[in-house]
């Protein structure tokens, strides 16, 4: 299972989203601090899920760190992160 993949599966798994998009960015970030042969080291996460309703966007941010710790532990380097509650989503 590819990193984007496993970020996916964690979320679900942890959130249960309305709607959930990673992407791979590692690409854009060639030549960069963190970067690494074959990429998989730079993402952005687009998520809506009832769990952030009533939570600041830093509580948010903390959450999906939490769920993702390992990852941001081990090759991920950079995670950019859009979390709504529904009825917020644009």
């Amino acid at each position: 299972m590819n990193t984007a993949d496993l970020i996916a599966k964690k979320l679900t798994e942890a959130l249960v989203p309305d709607s959930l998009k990673v992407v791979d960015e590692s690409h854009q970030h060639e030549g960069h601090a963190g970067h690494r042969p074959g990429g998989e080291t730079h993402f952005r996460v687009y998520i809506v899920a009832p769990a952030f309703a009533g939570k600041t966007r830093v509580d948010r941010h903390r959450l999906i760190n939490s769920i993702l710790s390992d990852e941001l532990k081990g090759g991920v380097h950079a995670l950019a992160i859009h979390a709504q509650a529904p009825g917020e989503a644009q």
